[in-house]
C-alpha cells in the first residue's frame, strides 16, 4: 500500500472539491510544480490510491427522484464477493461496509419507484446476499 504525504492528501481534497482542477491549479494551491503534480497523480492512480474521476450532481438536481438507504446482511465471509456484485450498479450512489447487524449499507438514487424495486430486487438476488431492509428518503434536513 502506498503511503501518502501531506502533499499526497492535499491533492486528494482538492481533487474531490474539484476533479477537473487544471494542473496548473492544483500545483499554484499546492506550492509546487506542474510536473510535482503530474508525478504524484500518476503514481496515485498506478498504485490504486485514486480509482478514477468522476462527476458531482448537485443534491437539488432529479428532486423527483427516488432515494433510499439499503441495509445489507451478508452470508459468512462472502462480504467482498458481493461487493464486487453491487459495485456495478449505477442506481448505487455510495456503499459502507459496517457493523452491527448489517453488513453493508447502499445509498439508492433511482428515477421512479418501479427502477427502484428493480433495483432491490438485483440486490437481494447477489450471491450471498440474505437479506436487506430499505428505507425511502424523503427530503434532506442536514447534510
Amino acid at each position: 500500500m502506498l503511503d501518502l504525504d501531506d502533499t499526497d492528501r492535499r491533492l486528494i481534497a482538492l481533487l474531490r472539491t474539484d476533479g477537473r482542477a487544471p494542473v496548473t491549479t492544483l500545483a499554484r494551491r499546492l506550492g509546487v510544480t506542474r510536473a510535482t503534480v503530474n508525478n504524484r497523480l500518476d503514481r496515485l492512480i498506478e498504485s490504486g490510491a485514486v480509482l478514477g474521476f468522476t462527476v458531482r450532481v448537485r443534491e437539488d438536481y432529479g428532486d423527483d427522484d427516488v432515494r433510499a438507504v439499503s441495509l445489507i446482511e451478508v452470508q459468512g465471509r462472502n462480504t467482498t464477493e458481493v461487493i464486487k456484485q453491487l459495485r456495478g450498479m449505477p442506481e448505487l450512489q455510495s456503499l459502507h461496509t459496517t457493523n452491527g447487524g448489517w453488513d453493508l449499507v447502499a445509498e439508492i438514487r433511482c428515477a421512479s419507484l418501479r427502477d427502484f424495486d428493480d433495483v432491490l430486487l438485483r440486490i437481494r438476488s447477489c450471491d450471498g446476499v440474505i437479506n436487506s431492509e430499505s428505507s425511502l428518503l424523503l427530503r434532506s434536513v442536514l447534510r
